[in-house]
């Protein structure tokens, strides 16, 4: 897939419960080794629409593609790396029983699982708590075991709902770091975040209110955009809070 293939493609995206209508006509593209962040006031359907990109939930009408194939897609699970806004472990298993099981669910075996486990745990700086259950860890380390999982099995496409929400600001640092390396590794990223300093560190923003997609743009554009000093403002103007 060459720099210019979208991984992602969003076409004429609505989702309904019931009578109401979460996410009205999405058309969406996220190109290859971009981080490309969703921002939108709580209840805007961010979480929605990260979940219908993984196919965990359907359309109620439109499609979604990532790369090439129409989501959902049983096979497709092995090429995405899903961080939930709720972490999904199991609390009465060490973490390292957690990322045996997820290890074997993506495939990996042997030295390279071994690896992986040891990678992932030491840069959410975890290593000295591998053997500790996780219904004794705190929620900050429940988040960093969650996107340990995500990072597994080195997916091409990892999708992140508030990713960094209760973890301290130094490991928030190093995690992007990370993340700006698997971008230059060609790993493509969305993520959700109500952070304004991450919201300015993607290469493209989303600006999502009221299940509508409002404007997608640099964070220099969308500034530009509305009038804006700083992406607060911007994300103020595109919430419906500054005219």
């Amino acid at each position: 897939m060459n720099q210019d293939t979208p991984v992602i493609t969003v076409t004429h995206v609505s989702r309904a419960f019931g009578s109401k209508e979460v996410l009205r006509n999405i058309n969406l593209q996220v190109n290859k080794a971009e981080t490309f962040g969703l921002l939108g006031p709580s209840g805007s359907g961010k979480t929605t629409l990260v979940k219908l990109l993984t196919g965990i939930d359907e359309v109620s009408s439109g499609e979604v593609q990532v790369l090439g194939v129409k989501i959902p897609s049983l096979p497709m699970l092995q090429q995405i790396g899903y961080m939930a806004q709720s972490d999904a472990l199991y609390t009465e298993l060490s973490a390292k029983e957690n990322l045996e099981f997820f290890a074997a669910l993506y495939g990996l075996k042997g030295g390279n699982r071994t690896r992986r486990i040891a990678d992932v745990m030491e840069l959410v700086n975890l290593q000295e708590h591998l053997r500790k259950r996780v219904d004794q860890y705190s929620g900050g380390m429940k988040r960093r075991l969650s996107l340990a999982i995500a990072l597994l099995h080195e997916p091409p496409l990892l999708i992140l709902d508030e990713p960094t929400v209760g973890i301290d600001p130094v490991l928030r640092q190093s995690i992007w770091r990370e993340l700006r390396e698997l971008n230059r590794q060609g790993t493509t990223i969305v993520l959700t975040t109500h952070v304004m300093d991450e919201a300015e560190k993607c290469d493209r923003l989303g600006m999502i209110r009221d299940g509508e997609l409002l404007a997608v743009d640099t964070p220099a554009g969308l500034m530009q955009a509305s009038g804006s000093a700083t992406i607060e403002e911007a994300f103020l103007y595109y919430g419906g809070a500054r005219k």
